[in-house]
């Protein structure tokens, strides 16, 4: 395997890390919040509304973090572009190149 080769693997190889972290994360938070809510519902009085704030503190806090992740993994790919890592890469090195000989 060539060096460039390695380097879009390695590239790949971080990715898919990223988004199988952002699965786990999202399958854990479905896990333990339905866990909660199942604990929630058995813990209502008869007749109690189960639409209380406090039944949804932990799903929404929980869930902006959970965003935020998803954000963090799949919108630099749609905001700056599939290679934008790679060409800001190369436009830093050429920079450094350049600066070196003058």
């Amino acid at each position: 395997m060539n060096t460039h080769d390695e380097i879009k693997y390695q590239e790949a190889l971080k990715r898919v890390k990223k988004i199988k972290g952002f699965y786990t994360h999202a399958l854990v938070y479905i896990i333990i919040n339905l866990m909660i809510v199942i604990v929630n519902y058995q813990d209502l009085e008869p007749g109690e509304s189960y639409f209380q704030y406090k039944n949804f503190t932990t799903l929404f806090f929980w869930g902006i973090g959970l965003a935020a992740h998803g954000f963090s993994v799949f919108v630099p790919q749609w905001f700056l572009g599939n290679n934008w890592e790679e060409r800001k890469i190369k436009e830093l090195m050429d920079k450094e190149k350049n600066s070196k000989w003058e």
